[in-house]
């Protein structure tokens, strides 16, 4: 019976002529202050400004998260990446399979479809097996005659490589980009949250460049469409994966970092499938998580059960919810842990941290390939700066941050603490705790516990499902723990012997964010060394070392051969990082922990670096 309604299904959609073309074309790492079109006087983007002139135009288009493959999936799935255990960069656990991407509704329908070719969805599985054609050739030229296609063509240009020195030349050579910038550094207006440093003014210069260069791609792609004669059954959206590249684009919850463009272009014949008017200016509040729901509806159909975006086009749009908030994540970032929570209405930007003690630069060593994060660090550690521009290098960050970003759109004032904003805080602090409850955001199980929690079949979004009842105790707690607050230390300690590890793992957190305030929890750190998880022993460990007791940094050294999981590695390099202790580990377990085969990308190359400094063999590549 399920063959033959699936049969159906595929014989039931209807000819090209029936429904519309959907073409999405994709850029990498900018956010939405770098177009002519969104404001930016120093831009040169005809080609973006002219389809501006014809679509509608979204102010406050949101990434839900501020780097690539973590956003990917929530677009894909129409799920907040929290939901299904995708939110920290380049992992690959499994989500649950009753999750499918609006991929999979389109070739129900009959759609072609193709993906030029980014994939990097995050999650376990054959990303380009979702596809028709997914490969830098894929195009809807490739369907058959009368088939209605979807395709994607992202643009990578413009990704915050562009800004690395060996990049930048290779963009020149190739004719991309002027071997002299077309604004003078010197004369670059510099946004409030950056520091006047030339190595910034340089980068953000060749960005403009670069820019313009994706421009150009962008009308290649709308003059192919046109010279096709599919312009006018075709609708057009154009975005970017998330803001960037610049220094404090990528990674924050600022709007320079989640703030994107998004242009819609719905022709003449297709009209009644928008509510917006043909040329408009939107200010809706709305996000990736939109996008998979809002594609289904263009074509007719509601959203599954699972998606947790709003249709805002299409038969099945959903009016703008009164008062409407968007959800905004930010989890480990490559080789760095930090996890952030936030929201926004589009004026108002609240930002919750649950990692405090950590710096709040950098999320990435990835990001030192561009000379300016590279310049910014250092005249930071000279001593050239004050102020936010060096307090963002500093350990314990402000817990909670609010924004007006109306009146203050670069974010540079922190109205947190300001009582004349005692009710916004408060209303912005429940509806964040509300929010995560009710997505049962699996980010309040740390990553080394997704797979001991889940088990080999299981998947950390149905551990976390099965759980909910228990999601608003456990946030209350965990943001207790990261609060600071000296009282809740009995409690803290308490909760180092709970019988749930999630539990262990906030208290033993929060005992690390009181730092030297927590040695009256001492002896119960101590008895945490013997945990039969990894993630809660090296928590106590780092506090330990914070406390100068000297079983602190034995005990992370300790770890080393016991780890089970890239994940247990990665853990353990940032607690190595952020005591400084890599020092302390014997030559002999460097060598033998690099021969391990789970060992992954990131845990590699700062155990190969170590392995570099003191002249040790180093094994072969796997």
């Amino acid at each position: 019976m399920k063959s033959l309604l699936l049969l159906l299904l595929t014989l039931a959609p209807l000819s090209a002529a029936d429904r519309p073309n959907i073409l999405w074309l994709t850029s990498e790492d900018n956010a939405a202050h770098w177009l002519g079109c969104y404001g930016n006087e120093q831009a040169h983007t005809p080609n973006l400004d002219a389809l501006a002139k014809r679509s509608v135009r979204f102010t406050n288009f949101y990434s839900n998260a501020p780097v690539c493959a973590v956003a990917r999936s929530t677009i894909l799935n129409g799920v907040y990446a929290p939901s299904q255990g995708t939110q920290h960069m380049r992992s690959r656990h499994p989500i649950p399979t009753r999750i499918k991407p609006y991929v999979f509704y389109l070739r129900q329908q009959g759609y072609y479809t193709t993906n030029a070719s980014k994939t990097d969805y995050n999650f376990k599985g054959q990303d380009a097996s979702l596809w028709d054609e997914s490969s830098p050739k894929a195009h809807y030229k490739n369907r058959s005659k009368n088939q209605p296609f979807f395709a994607i063509f992202n643009l990578t240009v413009s990704h915050e490589s562009s800004l690395f020195p060996a990049r930048i030349q290779q963009n020149r050579t190739k004719g991309l980009i002027p071997k002299t910038t077309r604004i003078n550094p010197n004369n670059i207006n510099v946004p409030p949250c950056l520091p006047d440093l030339p190595e910034i003014l340089s980068d953000l210069a060749i960005y403009h460049d670069t820019i313009t260069a994706l421009d150009k791609q962008i009308g290649e792609k709308l003059t192919e469409l046109e010279q096709a004669g599919l312009a006018s059954n075709t609708i057009i959206f154009y975005y970017s994966d998330h803001g960037g590249a610049a220094a404090r684009g990528k990674r924050y919850l600022k709007d320079t970092g989640v703030n994107v463009p998004l242009l819609i272009h719905v022709p003449e014949k297709w009209q009644h499938l928008s509510p917006y008017k043909p040329v408009a200016v939107t200010t809706d509040p709305t996000a990736f998580v939109d996008l998979a729901p809002t594609l289904l509806s263009l074509l007719g159909l509601e959203k599954p059960a699972h998606m947790q975006g709003r249709a805002f086009l299409g038969t099945h749009a959903q009016p703008l919810p009164d008062d409407h908030h968007l959800f905004l994540f930010a989890d480990r970032f490559d080789e760095l842990f930090g996890m952030r929570r936030g929201l926004t209405d589009g004026r108002w930007k609240y930002i919750r941290r649950f990692n405090p003690r950590l710096p709040a630069a950098p999320y990435s060593f990835y990001q030192f390939g561009q000379d300016g994060w590279t310049a910014w660090q250092k005249a930071w550690q000279d001593g050239q700066l004050s102020g936010r521009f060096a307090s963002i290098w500093e350990n314990n960050q402000p817990i909670e941050e609010l924004y007006d970003t109306e009146s203050d759109p670069w974010e540079t004032t922190n109205l947190a603490t300001n009582p004349a904003h005692n009710e916004t805080i408060k209303d912005l602090r429940n509806r964040l705790h509300q929010k995560m409850v009710a997505v049962t955001d699996t980010g309040l199980i740390p990553e080394p516990l997704f797979q001991p929690l889940a088990g080999d079949n299981g998947t950390i979004a149905d551990y976390a499902r099965t759980h909910r009842q228990h999601w608003d105790q456990l946030l209350h707690f965990a943001k207790q723990a990261t609060s600071r607050d000296k009282q809740f230390l009995p409690k803290l300690t308490s909760a180092l012997s709970h019988e749930e590890p999630v539990v262990r793992y906030w208290a033993a957190l929060g005992c690390l964010t009181l730092g030297p305030d927590a040695a009256p929890a001492k002896d119960a750190l101590l008895a945490t060394l013997n945990d039969e998880h990894s993630v809660l022993r090296i928590t106590a460990a780092v506090t330990l070392t914070i406390l100068n007791a000297p079983e602190g940094p034995q005990a992370l050294v300790n770890e080393l051969p016991k780890a089970q999981s890239e994940s247990d590695y990665l853990y353990l390099m940032n607690a190595f990082t952020h005591t400084g202790t890599q020092d302390q580990i014997p030559s002999s377990l460097v060598t033998q922990s690099l021969k391990q085969k789970n060992l992954g990308e990131y845990p590699t190359r700062f155990l190969t670096r170590i392995a570099q400094s003191r002249n040790l063999p180093l094994p072969p590549a796997k």
